[in-house]
């Protein structure tokens, strides 16, 4: 039997009353552009399927991947079609250049097979037709799947080991960011713009004094400037074009080794857990420094120094509020002074941050991590209040010896800003006036007579002007606005607030974003342990200069039993009323000795009143009295005593007292007086009483 014959028989009339779909393919439009030749050939397997037996209103020409890689079915529409016209068993024959054409990867050539051999369609190539059904034309449709994968694999290969070699000499065409130019020569250096440099050079410094990416797009914001970027594609392609700022623009040129003279090949790959069913650019990651392919440092001109590249790197990923990798978050606008920098004393984990109270007023640092993970209680729960106040504290005596130094440095970086903010509306004025001058030029250079081109060159030219007089009126209200200049006057102010450093911090003006950065500039980590010591709260602070203190203060309890300084307070408070001290000498005397009550508050009599009834110490009112509770031991009176002794009023006594009549002392408020009399002084009071005693007036009898 011939081949021609075993051709025709596997093609019946099962199968040819079914439709046959001739898949055309090539996997570029470079391909589709330049090799018109081999897209003709694919067009005319519709003979190729006229010969095996179908007629020509029963076949099909897909053509929709035309420019369209098979490595992968998801962008191929044309070739999901076939599959569903095959699966719904409307397919009689499949028919296509060679394999390569349908499929280039195994998945789905090997699919494509188990849903011809289920529904009974035939595939053929311009030589044979197979039956996928038949072992002998698998096994050739199998190795033929097998080979167009291999040559993928092969082709890949060589063209990446081709760009890796000319990427390891520099020499490999890399996309430019803004910024950046490449000469005729291939050599890369700064874009002339001076704009543009000025722009770019005032984001890295922006971004090394304000710390993140989102405080510099709110800076940029704020005085109106643009960023500096341009394609890589398109019409547009290497113009420089100004697009408002974002967070992503401005991570963007922080993250760039362009922008640091470095060379970079292989910066990002594709992870295929990653990739998402129909978003070609999803999966793409990010790789490690150490793992970059290809990365050679001083290449051409750069806007900033490898190191600060690198710094800038961490401080971004230092900035994401992802503790277990490392990062601290960016400093917020909360109370909580410490967010994001104090450690747990017990298990090393970074403490969170919480907020309670009906408006979220009083903030807290708490560890969950042994609850989150195992399920056990907590461990530590401190308020940020009490030892905020400890690390203000300390922070402001380290800085002490330097204010000077600092209202120097926060002199000129003011004055620097202020000339950097000039120069950045110097520069968009001269631009503005460029444009304008081009679109004079442009008006001039047209022929008068040719009004449909003169009229819309007329137009673009009023157009700049007015853009000019526009950029020159925000101009002048700027600099209204901000003092260009900083005048003598402005100086001393400026140097008299930098040496009051608590005034400064304290100051309305002064947001909490801004103290958590500050701080953070001197304080790398706070470690906070308050189940060391009973009633106590231990902390330690961790310098940026690598030098380490510790510290220890009472917190706030809610009884005395959890007080740190209880027993001490207990043992004072017995020794001053053994000594015959009252309540509120007791009190003040706690207070001059630094101790306070459960809630930090200074001590007052009624606190050491309520001590010494929790803790069993007699009131002074029930200790040397007498039983008749009218004279003391000493033989001093009481106020019965005195009532008793002359025969007066207790009102009476109390009004003596006031006057100076009789001395006394009080033993405190709500307790006895005691008060020494002599016989002599008690038969003086009994006449003074006696001739102050009005008679009885008569009753008057009626008639």
């Amino acid at each position: 039997m011939t081949t021609d014959s075993v051709t025709v028989s596997k093609a019946t009339p099962t199968h040819q009353a079914k439709q046959a779909y001739v898949y055309i393919r090539q996997s570029s439009m470079g391909q589709v552009l330049r090799h018109g030749e081999s897209t003709d050939l694919q067009y005319r397997l519709v003979e190729r399927a006229v010969s095996l037996g179908w007629p020509r209103d029963r076949i099909q020409v897909i053509d929709d991947d035309l420019g369209k890689s098979g490595a992968s079915s998801e962008q191929r529409l044309g070739f999901q079609f076939l599959i569903a016209e095959v699966g719904l068993g409307r397919a009689g024959l499949v028919i296509s250049l060679d394999a390569s054409r349908l499929a280039r990867n195994n998945s789905d050539w090997y699919h494509l097979l188990d849903l011809c051999s289920m529904f009974g369609a035939l595939i053929a190539d311009s030589e044979k037709l197979y039956d996928p059904r038949l072992y002998h034309d698998r096994l050739i449709l199998g190795l033929t799947g097998m080979m167009s994968e291999a040559e993928l694999h092969q082709i890949r290969t060589r063209l990446h080991a081709g760009g890796r070699h000319k990427a390891e000499r520099g020499e490999l065409r890399i996309f430019l960011p803004a910024g950046l130019a490449r000469q005729a020569d291939g050599t890369i250096t700064l874009n002339p713009d001076q704009e543009v440099q000025a722009r770019l050079r005032l984001i890295f410094d922006k971004f090394a004094e304000l710390g993140s990416a989102r405080a510099v797009r709110k800076y940029l914001s704020e005085n109106h400037l643009l960023v500096p970027t341009h394609h890589n594609s398109g019409p547009a392609h290497n113009r420089i074009e100004w697009s408002v700022p974002s967070g992503s623009n401005i991570r963007y040129i922080l993250h760039n080794p362009a922008y640091a003279g470095a060379y970079v090949y292989g910066r990002r790959a594709t992870d295929p857990a990653r990739r998402k069913p129909g978003q070609p650019g999803s999966g793409i990651i990010l790789l490690p420094i150490d793992k970059w392919a290809v990365c050679i440092r001083d290449h051409h001109p750069g806007y900033i120094s490898w190191e600060t590249y690198l710094a800038n790197r961490a401080r971004l990923q230092a900035n994401r509020n992802r503790f277990n990798k490392g990062g601290q978050g960016v400093p917020r606008e909360g109370k909580a002074l410490l967010q994001g920098i104090v450690i747990c004393g017990r298990c090393g984990r970074h403490m969170s941050t919480g907020y309670t109270g009906q408006q979220g007023e009083y903030p807290y640092y708490r560890c969950d991590g042994d609850a989150q993970i195992f399920g056990g209680p907590s461990c530590q729960q401190v308020r940020a209040p009490q030892l905020d106040v400890e690390v203000e504290r300390l922070v402001l005596a380290a800085l002490e010896p330097d204010r000077i130094v600092l209202a120097l440095d926060a002199l000129d970086q003011l004055e620097l800003e202020m000339k950097a903010l000039n120069r950045q509306w110097e520069l968009k004025l001269e631009r503005a006036r460029y444009e304008a001058l081009r679109a004079q030029r442009q008006y001039d250079a047209v022929d008068p007579d040719n009004r449909l081109v003169a009229r819309t060159l007329e137009h673009q030219w009023e157009q700049a002007l007015r853009a000019i007089e526009q950029l020159e009126r925000e101009y002048a209200t700027w600099k209204l606005e901000n003092q260009s200049e900083i005048t003598p006057q402005n100086r001393q102010e400026i140097l008299a607030i930098g040496e009051d450093l608590p005034k400064v911090w304290n100051a309305q003006t002064t947001t909490n974003a801004d103290r958590k950065y500050l701080l953070r500039l001197i304080v790398k980590q706070v470690i906070v342990d308050q189940k060391r010591e009973q009633g106590k709260v231990w902390f330690q602070i961790n310098w940026q200069t690598g030098a380490c203190t510790q510290h220890i203060f009472t917190r706030t309890c809610i009884s005395y039993q959890q007080h740190g300084e209880a027993t001490r307070i207990e043992q004072r408070v017995r020794e001053l009323h053994a000594n015959g001290v009252n309540d509120r000498l007791i009190a003040e005397t706690l207070n001059a000795e630094g101790l306070r009550t459960t809630y930090g508050q200074p001590f007052k009599y009624h606190n050491i009143y309520d001590l010494r009834s929790t803790w069993g110490i007699p009131s002074a009112k029930e200790e040397g009295l007498e039983p008749n509770r009218l004279r003391w031991a000493d033989g001093s009176y009481t106020i019965s005593g005195v009532v008793d002794a002359v025969g007066v009023t207790k009102g009476t006594v109390h009004s003596w007292l006031e006057k100076g009549i009789i001395k006394g002392t009080h033993t405190g408020p709500y307790m006895l007086w005691k008060i020494a009399l002599t016989d002599e002084e008690i038969l003086s009071l009994r006449k003074r009483a006696r001739s102050h005693t009005h008679p009885p007036r008569e009753k008057k009898i009626g008639r």
